[in-house]
């Protein structure tokens, strides 16, 4: 019998709802749509102009290879498959490769990434502030939840003009103290499309450097906006300016592995010491995670990266999918004068300034899924789909 000061215990039953993510319930929404003309462009994978989103070949080649030739699956250690990470270094650090400040491992996805370098920033500095530029990518903000840290939110982007706002950005991080930390989207910036020119990153440098903020980049979509080396311009800036920076790099999308979850977790500190140092703490959290991140991609990507070419095979499947990207927002910006900032844009997200009513009857009325921020997936979309999709946006927008 429970003494009459003593509580029940809390179980399961005890727990409050959890609000489904949107993004995920929109998957399932179109997914139970059994209208054939049905367009999804919510979820965030690249489609080719059938509407697939194929295994490129020099991947699947680097598969049979490992299928052929693998001997084992034992564990490989924390840092996952480290010639993978290695053959990664020249691509995302370009000239900075053989910096040896900078360390890099394997992780799971580039959420895994975002999740390691967070937690790393917070047992360097518990009290550090997040600034967050808005809109952001959804799971962001719940990723920096999980942390003691602070968030910060200011204006990235306008959806009335569709323009970002890099002055309210630079003016959020010029308020920053040292060790605050600024998230930025190392090109392709999901939700908008919406990316920095050449001297904004510049002045972001210079402020960040100024400030003694850290930089934390998001870097998902190398390639997919300009080219391998153009999308990592800002990211490589960055690093001239500043002793200390964390970026969260993922191969889902540029190697099309979506689903086997592949990306790496980079780091610089002033010295090899003390990245040394931050090496062992990243180990260590991970291990608390998920100890030792997966093989297959990795070692499918190493085959690929480790044989001259494959690589040249996978950058000219990258250069398809980015030029497919391109003349798809060119279709969308031609059909009428109000989609036509979307040519101006990057990588595979646009953002369409619609209501959440509008968004619904979209949906209700054209079988068109997209978020309800109304940020669309541009390679979401069939060749033979683009002007139906724009004829129903101008519909809606207008009606």
């Amino acid at each position: 019998m429970l003494d009459s000061e003593t509580k029940p215990a809390r179980t399961f039953a005890d727990l409050e709802p959890v609000k489904s993510d949107s993004l995920l319930a929109l998957i399932e929404l179109a997914r139970a749509d059994t209208r054939p003309e049905k367009i999804d462009v919510g979820v965030g994978v690249y489609r080719d102009s059938d509407g697939n989103t194929p295994i490129l070949r020099s991947v699947k080649q680097a598969e049979q290879r490992l299928w052929q030739d693998q001997t084992s699956k034992s564990y490989l250690g924390g840092r996952g498959d480290v010639r993978f990470t290695q053959l990664l270094r020249p691509i995302v650090l370009g000239a900075h490769d053989g910096d040896e400040r900078i360390a890099g491992l394997q992780t799971p996805g580039g959420c895994g990434s975002l999740t390691l370098g967070f937690k790393l920033l917070e047992a360097g500095n518990p009290d550090a502030r997040v600034f967050v530029g808005t809109p952001t990518w959804p799971n962001h903000v719940p990723i920096i939840r999980g942390t003691t840290l602070e968030i910060v939110e200011y204006p990235h982007y306008d959806r009335a003009s569709r323009k970002l706002c890099f002055d309210r950005m630079a003016e959020a991080l010029k308020s920053a103290r040292a060790g605050d930390i600024a998230l930025l989207h190392g090109c392709c910036h999901n939700p908008t499309g919406a990316d920095l020119a050449s001297d904004e990153w510049a002045e972001v440098a210079r402020i960040v450097a100024d400030r003694g903020i850290i930089p934390f980049v998001d870097f998902a979509y190398q390639g997919l906006g300009d080219g391998l080396e153009e999308d990592a311009a800002g990211f490589w800036r960055l690093l001239d300016a500043t002793d200390t920076l964390v970026a969260a790099h993922s191969c889902d999308k540029n190697f099309g592995v979506y689903r086997d979850r592949l990306g790496t977790l980079w780091f610089k500190t002033p010295d090899k010491a003390s990245t040394d140092i931050a090496m062992g703490h990243v180990l260590q959290i991970s291990r608390e995670m998920w100890s030792m991140p997966p093989d297959h991609a990795a070692a499918a990507i190493r085959i690929l990266l480790d044989d001259a070419a494959l690589t040249a095979d996978w950058r000219a499947e990258l250069d398809t999918m980015r030029g497919r990207i391109a003349a798809l927002r060119d279709r969308l910006a031609a059909a009428d004068s109000e989609l036509a900032y979307i040519g101006g844009q990057k990588g595979m997200f646009s953002m369409l300034p619609l209501t959440p009513d509008q968004v619904v009857k979209l949906r209700t009325d054209h079988a068109i899924y997209m978020a309800d921020s109304g940020r669309f997936n541009i390679c979401g979309l069939s060749d033979d789909q683009v002007d139906r999709f724009a004829a129903a946006v101008l519909q809606v927008m207008h009606g």
